[in-house]
């Protein structure tokens, strides 16, 4: 089984990120990479809480895991270490053999210069899941993440500016 590692820096602090790994809503626009869109159906950020989310292809030509262009996994929290790391089991919903099996996604974070670095790992991925692609993805979706974390400080920043 094969592992994904990717850092990311965001110029916003860890509490900002930490937010945005346990919000349903934020994780609805982050945890999606580009020409896909996501659905939430359920998400429950707690140790043992549940998680089961979709993502489908926008182009009709891509395929998907799960049906013909969506991929579905549902998984569990293991760790919620508050400010610190997020740490998960996660499965594809899938008939193909290649792709079935438990994963483990942790998300760990710490101070930086500036903001906060986050450490992401998928490891255990099936054997029919290709680790560059998983790596262009989860770099797409960290993105993202900073993406939102940064502009939820500044805009909870000029709310209190004005207090």
């Amino acid at each position: 089984m094969t592992t994904t590692h990717v850092e990311w820096f965001v110029s916003t602090s860890r509490p900002n990120v930490f937010r945005a790994l346990l919000d349903a809503r934020s994780v609805r626009t982050w945890m999606v990479p580009d020409g896909m869109t996501s659905r939430i159906h359920e998400f429950d950020p707690r140790v043992g809480g549940r998680f089961r989310i979709s993502l489908t292809y926008d182009l009709p030509d891509q395929t998907g895991k799960t049906t013909a262009h969506t991929d579905t996994f549902h998984g569990h929290f293991v760790r919620v270490v508050p400010d610190t790391e997020v740490a998960q089991v996660v499965e594809f919903e899938t008939d193909d053999p290649n792709l079935q099996g438990e994963m483990a996604i942790t998300y760990s974070l710490s101070d930086a210069p500036g903001g906060c670095r986050v450490v992401a790992r998928h490891e255990n991925l099936p054997p029919g899941l290709s680790p560059e692609d998983n790596e262009t993805g989860f770099r797409m979706s960290l993105a993202k993440l900073a993406g939102l974390a940064e502009k939820a400080a500044a805009q909870s920043e000029m709310r209190h500016s004005g207090d």
